[in-house]
């Protein structure tokens, strides 16, 4: 040390062999807020999508798509779009249409059936003369379908 020095530096002045201690620690520090603040961003990007993964939405995979287009194109609505869909529940509409759908199928096809056997029986009535215990039975499921209808 040089004798003009004083005794007692301060701990941010390097020292007389170059290494400087503060430099090497505020390095280390910059890197960890980068890649924390990095990780926090990501989170806060992708907190609409996993909020529709979650809670198991149907617009899940349009939420996914609205986060990528905001990531790209550095337009915050798309975001903002992606968490207001998020939280909002879409009725299904698919699954009562469908049961609705199978309900007047069955339901056609069996009036479809019981006008057939009424048919028959009213053809085997008349050629007979006579009324069938058929055509009852015919006539009985005819009104009980087309009452149901």
């Amino acid at each position: 040390m040089h004798p003009a020095a004083p005794h007692h530096l301060p701990f941010f002045v390097p020292g007389s062999d170059g290494s400087d201690a503060l430099m090497v620690v505020m390095g280390i520090v910059l890197v960890v807020v980068v890649l924390w603040v990095g990780t926090l961003y990501w989170k806060l990007h992708s907190l609409p999508e996993r909020m529709a993964h979650k809670s198991q939405k149907l617009q899940f995979e349009i939420v996914a798509v609205l986060g990528v287009i905001s990531l790209f194109t550095h337009m915050h609505i798309f975001w903002i779009a992606g968490l207001l869909l998020a939280m909002i529940d879409l009725p299904d509409f698919s699954t009562p249409l469908r049961t609705i759908a199978g309900s007047v199928e069955r339901i056609a096809d069996t009036t479809q059936g019981a006008l057939e056997l009424a048919s028959e029986a009213e053809s085997r009535g008349k050629s007979d003369g006579k009324p069938d215990s058929k055509s009852d039975a015919g006539n009985a499921t005819n009104e009980k379908v087309l009452g149901h209808a």
